[in-house]
C-alpha cells in the first residue's frame, strides 16, 4: 500500500520528463529531474508488457504450446489473485504471442468446477494439445480438491476453436488405480515420441507415472520412472531437439535451496529416462549440473515452432509485511511468493547437446529507443577503466522498460565486478547482480544487498554458475520490465531476478579490486 509520503513524490515526478524513457507526461514544472541521481521511490505499473503481468493478480505455471492451426504460441497459465477462493481458485487464463515479447490476452480459457465438492475445484498445471486430425484442442490438466477421494487426479477438455470447452467429465486417471499417491498426482505433459505414440507424463510422488496412446483418446499405463533422489520434480517437460531428448522440470519448494528449473539429457528417451536412477552422475557437462537460471525463474516448460524452441516461466513477486504490502522485501532470505510476471527464454543448444538459455530475438527490436548516457558518480573511474576496491561508475536513471548492453574486460582470471540497481547518490541500500570468482574456471552471478545498510549476500536468493570466458571478456545484455530484470552473458548464462524500484533510479557497474575494462555501454527503452 503507498503511503503518503511515496504518493506525493509520485505525483511530482509524473510532472516531469525522464532523460530516460518513461510513461511520465510533460509539465510546467521546472524541476529538472534529468541531473539529479537521488533516491526515488519508484512503484510498479499495472500491468507488464514485455515479462508479462495481467493488470489483477499474476501468472502461476506456465503451460506453452505452438498452435500450428493459427501459427502462434500460446500459453496458458494458473490465474492467481491476492484472495483467491477458498476452494475454486487458478482457473487457466491464457496469452498468444509469435515472438515471446509482445502478447495478447486470452482471457480465461478454462473455468474452475463451480462447487467445493468438484473434483477440479481448483485447476493444477497441464498442457494443451492440437490433433489436425480430429480438429480439435485437448486440455490435460490437475484437479485439486482435497474434498474428494484423491486430492489430486488428471482430467481433459476438449474444444474445437480454442474458445469453446466442453470438460469430458466421464473420463479421469486417478493415480490409486495404478500405484500413485492420492495427494501428488498432477502436471500432466503429452508428446510425440519416435515410435509415433503420444506419450503422457505426470509426476507423483517420487516418481513419475508414463501413459501412452494413440488418439489422445484411450490411454495405457505403461509403467513409471524415479524423480531425483527424495525429490518433488513438478511440471515435467519432455521433447526431442537435434538428435538429443531432453525432461525439463522444476524442483518442488520443499527442498528451497535447489527449487530450481533444470534439465537432463539423454540420446534416446529410454536412456532419457535412466538418467535419474543415478542424477549425480548423469548430471548434463554444462558446468552448472543441468540448472537453467536463477531461483527467480520458476516452473519453466517450452514450446517449438519446428525452428526455434522457447521456454516460459514466472518471476515471483515478494509481498511484504501485510496481504496488500508489496514493492518490498527485495533482500528478503526467505521464499518469495507463488506466482508472478512471465519470463520467456530462447532455449540455445550447444554443440554437445547442453543448453543454456538466450535473449529472445524479439526483444532488441521491441526497445529500439536509444537514450542518452550520462555519468553522474564515479570512484576510481578513468578511461572506461574501473582500477580498486569500491571502483563504480553510477550512470543516469533509467526508465520503465530497459536495455542495458555492455561489454566487461577483465585483466586477470580473478576480478569480480557488478551490476547494481536503485543505486543513487544518497542510497542507503542497493542491489548488485554481483560475478564473483568461485574459482579461476567458474563464476557464480550472486545476488547482494549493498550499501550502508545492505546486508550483503542475500542467501534465499542463492547465485547461477557459469564458465569463465576464455578471453575474460563478458558481453552482457540486461531487460527490465518495471521491477522483473534478466541478465544474459556469452549465451552461457541467463539470470532473472525480482528488483523493485528499479525504474527512475540509476544504476552502475562496479569493480572489487583489480580492474576491469568497460566498453560499448548502450542504454534503450521502449
Amino acid at each position: 500500500m503507498k503511503t503518503l509520503r511515496y504518493s506525493i513524490i509520485t505525483l511530482m515526478l509524473s510532472a516531469f520528463m525522464l532523460t530516460a524513457c518513461s510513461s511520465d507526461n510533460d509539465s510546467t514544472e521546472t524541476k529538472d529531474w534529468t541531473g539529479t541521481a537521488t533516491f526515488f521511490a519508484s512503484t510498479d505499473e499495472q500491468g507488464f508488457g514485455t515479462y508479462y503481468n495481467p493488470a489483477i493478480g499474476r501468472c502461476g505455471d506456465p503451460m506453452p504450446f505452438y498452435d500450428s492451426k493459427t501459427e502462434e504460441f500460446k500459453v496458458l497459465y494458473l490465474q492467481d489473485y491476492d484472495n483467491n477462493a477458498p476452494y475454486n481458485y487458478h482457473p487457466f487464463w491464457g496469452v498468444s504471442t509469435k515472438d515471446g515479447a509482445n502478447y495478447t490476452s486470452l482471457g480465461e480459457v478454462l473455468p474452475t468446477g463451480t462447487s467445493s465438492l468438484e473434483q477440479d475445484a481448483a485447476l493444477g498445471t497441464g498442457c494443451a494439445v492440437y490433433s489436425k486430425e480430429k480438429g480439435l484442442y485437448y486440455i490435460y490438466y490437475t484437479g485439486h480438491n482435497p474434498n474428494c477421494t484423491n486430492t489430486e487426479v488428471v482430467m481433459r477438455a476438449t474444444s474445437p476453436d480454442f474458445k469453446n470447452w466442453t470438460k469430458d467429465n466421464l473420463w479421469v486417471l486417478n493415480g490409486p488405480d495404478y500405484g500413485y499417491d492420492g495427494s501428488d498426482f498432477r502436471d500432466p505433459q503429452v508428446f510425440v515420441g519416435d515410435d509415433g505414440l503420444y506419450h503422457m507424463v505426470i509426476a507423483s510422488k517420487l516418481k513419475f507415472a508414463e501413459f501412452t496412446s494413440s488418439d489422445l483418446e484411450n490411454w495405457e499405463h505403461v509403467g513409471s520412472f524415479p524423480m531425483i533422489w527424495d525429490r518433488m520434480c513438478e511440471c515435467p517437460d519432455i521433447f526431442k531437439m537435434g538428435d538429443w531428448w531432453y525432461i525439463v522440470y522444476s524442483e518442488a519448494y520443499k527442498t528451497s535451496w535447489s527449487r530450481k528449473v533444470k534439465y537432463m539429457m539423454a540420446p534416446t528417451f529410454e536412456e532419457l529416462k535412466a538418467c535419474f536412477n543415478d542424477p549425480g552422475a548423469n548430471w548434463p557437462k554444462d558446468g552448472h549440473e543441468g540448472v537453467l537460471d536463477s531461483r527467480a525463474f520458476y516452473a519453466g516448460k517450452t514450446a517449438s515452432n519446428g525452428t526455434d524452441r522457447y521456454i516460459w516461466g514466472w518471476c515471483p513477486y515478494r509481498r511484504g509485511s501485510t496481504l496488500f504490502e508489496k514493492n518490498v522485501n527485495v533482500g528478503a532470505d526467505g521464499e518469495p511468493e507463488w506466482a508472478g510476471a512471465l519470463v520467456c527464454h530462447k532455449i540455445i543448444q550447444h554443440a554437445d547437446g547442453t543448453l543454456t538459455l538466450g535473449e529472445v530475438p524479439a526483444m532488441a527490436g521491441k526497445y529500439n529507443k536509444d537514450v542518452n548516457l550520462t555519468v553522474m558518480a564515479s570512484n576510481g573511474y578513468s578511461d572506461n577503466t574501473l582500477t580498486g576496491d569500491d571502483a563504480y561508475v553510477l550512470y543516469n536513471r533509467l526508465g520503465t522498460c530497459n536495455h542495458l548492453s555492455f561489454t566487461i574486460t577483465t585483466s586477470n582470471n580473478w576480478d569480480k565486478f557488478g551490476i547494481s540497481f536503485v543505486r543513487d547518490t544518497d542510497s542507503e541500500k542497493y542491489y548488485t547482480l554481483v560475478v564473483n570468482p568461485e574459482n579461476e574456471n567458474t563464476r557464480k552471478v550472486n545476488f547482494e544487498e549493498e550499501g550502508p545498510a545492505g546486508k550483503g549476500f542475500v542467501e534465499g536468493i542463492d547465485g547461477y554458475n557459469f564458465n569463465r570466458p576464455t578471453d575474460n571478456k563478458y558481453n552482457i545484455d540486461i531487460y527490465t520490465d518495471n521491477s522483473v530484470l534478466v541478465m544474459y552473458i556469452n549465451d552461457v548464462c541467463a539470470y532473472t531476478q525480482r528488483i523493485y524500484g528499479i525504474q527512475k533510479n540509476c544504476w552502475s557497474i562496479n569493480n572489487y579490486g583489480g580492474s576491469v575494462t568497460i566498453s560499448d555501454v548502450k542504454v534503450s527503452c521502449q
